[in-house]
C-alpha cells in the first residue's frame, strides 16, 4: 500500500491527511486518516506581527499527536509534506517555531506563499468528476483567502481570525462593526472582479475549509461530521446571506449550540461567513459547492 502523509497548518485549523495513492503517486485512491484541529496558530499575529506563547503550546500539542498518528501508519514525520500559510509568513519568529517544530515532532514544514496555497487549494478542491476548466474554488482561511481557477487567482490577507480580531470585537456583534468589516471585505475583493470576467459564465464556485464545512454542517442540521454528505451540498448565495444575518445577531454562546456547529469556530464564523457571501455576490456566483478537501489533498500529488 503507497501511503503518505500531508499537513496544512494554517492560522485557525491544523490538518493532518494520511492517504493511500496510486502506484505511480499521481492520484489519491483514498483517505485513510483525516484530522482537523483548532489551535488558533494566528491568534494576535495580526496585531502583534509574533506567534504568542498560548498559540504555539496549542499548536505543538496537535503536532505531537499527529507525528504518533504518522508513526503508527509505520510513515517517518520527517517526509511528511507539511505546509504553513498564512500566519506563518506573517509572523517575525516563524522560523523559530519551525525549528522547534522539527525538534520535538519531527515535522520539516515549508512556509508557502499565497500564490502556491492558491494553486494547491484549487488542486486539491477539486471533487471526483468536477471540471477544473469550469470551477473556481475559495479557501476561506484564518488569515487569508484564497480564490482560483484554472486561469489564475488570487490569494488576499482577508481571513475568519484575521477579521474578528481586526473588526467584529463585541458579542453581539454591533452594526458598525458589521458594516466596517463589509466595506473591508468588499475593498479587498473588488481587484479580482476582472478575474471573474475572465471566467465562462457557467463556472462554478467550490468553497472549501472549515468556514464552508461549518456552515453546510449547520444547512444541512448534522450531528457530527459527514464528508460524503457535505461533499454533495450545494448551498445558494440567498442561504449564505440569510445564515450571515443570523450569525451577526446571535451571541458567541448562542453560535455554538447551532447544529453542526464546531465551538471553537463560532467566535470566527460570521467573518468567514460574510467573506463567502461578499465573494458570491460581488463576483456573480449564484450558489457554491462544497468541499471537504482542499490544500492537504493538492500537496499530495
Amino acid at each position: 500500500m503507497n501511503l503518505r502523509s500531508s499537513i496544512d497548518l494554517g492560522t485557525n485549523t491544523c490538518l493532518l491527511l494520511i492517504a493511500e495513492l496510486n502506484p505511480e503517486g499521481t492520484r489519491i485512491l483514498r483517505a485513510v486518516e483525516d484530522h482537523s484541529t483548532i489551535v488558533r496558530l494566528g491568534e494576535g499575529v495580526d496585531q502583534h506581527r509574533a506567534l504568542q506563547p498560548q498559540a504555539i503550546e496549542r499548536t505543538l500539542a496537535c503536532l505531537v499527536k499527529y507525528a504518533a498518528a504518522v508513526r503508527a501508519r509505520g510513515l517517518d514525520p520527517a517526509a511528511t509534506i507539511a505546509v504553513a500559510t498564512s500566519q506563518a509568513r506573517d509572523a517575525r519568529n516563524g522560523a523559530e517555531f519551525f525549528a522547534r517544530v522539527e525538534r520535538e515532532t519531527g515535522f520539516r514544514f515549508r512556509i508557502i506563499s499565497g500564490d502556491e496555497e492558491a494553486k494547491l487549494t484549487f488542486k486539491g478542491g477539486l471533487l471526483p468528476g468536477l471540471s477544473a476548466e469550469h470551477s473556481a474554488v475559495i479557501d476561506i482561511g484564518g488569515g487569508s483567502t484564497e480564490i482560483i481557477s484554472s486561469r489564475g487567482g488570487q490569494s488576499v490577507d482577508i481571513g475568519s481570525v484575521r477579521y474578528t480580531e481586526r473588526y467584529l470585537k463585541s458579542d453581539p456583534v454591533t452594526d458598525a462593526e458589521f458594516w466596517a468589516c463589509q466595506d473591508a471585505i468588499d475593498s479587498a475583493l473588488k481587484p479580482l472582479e476582472n478575474w471573474r470576467h475572465g471566467l465562462p459564465g457557467d463556472t462554478q464556485l467550490i468553497a472549501v475549509a472549515g468556514t464552508a464545512a461549518t456552515l453546510g454542517a449547520w444547512y444541512l442540521g448534522l450531528e457530527k461530521f459527514d464528508a460524503g454528505k457535505l461533499d454533495q451540498l450545494t448551498i445558494t448565495r440567498g442561504d449564505i446571506h440569510r445564515m450571515v444575518e443570523e450569525l451577526k445577531w446571535r451571541t458567541v454562546a448562542e453560535r455554538t449550540r447551532l447544529p453542526g456547529m464546531e465551538p471553537k469556530r463560532a467566535d470566527v464564523l460570521l467573518a468567514g461567513a460574510l467573506i463567502l457571501w461578499r465573494a458570491m455576490e460581488l463576483l456573480g456566483f449564484s450558489q457554491c459547492r462544497i468541499s471537504t478537501r482542499g490544500l492537504r489533498y493538492g500537496a499530495l500529488t
